[in-house]
């Protein structure tokens, strides 16, 4: 185990008052965005409404897999990488793109013609009603690629980790952490609904509120020095096994959480 982190202070609260079962955790995924800043990178974050659970603190795009999220995908090593059988694996992988989308506007699609070597621009106007209808699930993103004869480029995101929520939270979340490099022709917005701010922040930022596994997870891509970096680290990360952060409670009332070595 690592240095223990502290909590926010209803996270605290709430660990102390748990007496369980813990509820299951739904499967989710979260991407971190990255663009070239110099001769280093900058990572892309929103601070959540203070309305939603977590509300507050900084994250990277993402959250819950939905059932439509089953694209075809360029990689046909997901279930290896992700320690799932592959339709949930391609679920995953499908509502990391989505969350993406909906939540910063960038997709990480290709012209089936070309599909491993062009991602689309998204720039015109009818782009944001379409990413609309996706948010509102008025369309699926498999058919609106479909539509657009567009081809998922799943090969652009880099698996990192899998953090599960502590049992003591009353909704919790296996989560699947990728990386991904911002596309040339497209531009990151704050789209989602779900955020008061966004910002591209210095990876090394450490003055920002976080959950411990964001935290964590940032602080693994910051000890990359570049983006080619990132992406050789990912080669050889463990995104399979799930890692379960450990509550300490002390006689006083005292709460910390102690994160898993990376394996």
């Amino acid at each position: 185990m690592t240095d223990p982190m502290t909590l926010p202070p209803a996270m605290s609260q709430r660990a102390r008052e748990f007496t369980g079962p813990p509820a299951p955790a739904r499967p989710a995924a979260t991407v971190v965005l990255l663009r070239p800043h110099g001769d280093t990178y900058q990572v892309y974050v929103l601070r959540r409404a203070t309305t939603m659970v977590f509300g507050g603190v900084y994250a990277f795009p993402g959250g819950v897999v939905d059932p439509t999220d089953q694209p075809t995908t360029v990689r046909t090593d997901w279930s290896a990488r992700l320690g799932v059988p592959d339709e949930q694996a391609r679920a995953v992988v499908g509502a990391a793109a989505r969350e993406l989308f909906e939540e910063a506007g960038i997709l990480l699609a290709g012209p089936l013609s070309e599909p491993d070597r062009t991602v689309t621009a998204t720039g015109a106007p009818d782009w944001e009603a379409d990413r609309a209808a996706v948010q509102r699930r008025e369309i699926t993103m498999t058919e609106l690629l479909a539509r657009r004869s567009l081809r998922l480029r799943d090969d652009l995101l880099l698996p990192w980790a899998r953090w599960v929520t502590p049992d003591f939270e009353p909704r919790r979340y296996d989560t699947w952490f990728f990386a991904a490099l911002l596309p040339e022709a497209q531009t990151a917005r704050d789209v989602s609904g779900e955020a008061d701010g966004t910002a591209w922040i210095d990876p090394h930022a450490g003055d920002l509120p976080m959950l411990p596994p964001t935290r964590r997870t940032l602080d693994q891509i910051a000890a990359c020095r570049s983006i080619p970096d990132v992406v050789a680290a990912s080669a050889h990360r463990d995104a399979a096994t799930p890692m379960n952060p450990r509550i300490e409670i002390t006689a006083d009332g005292q709460v910390t959480v102690h994160l898993p070595d990376q394996n």
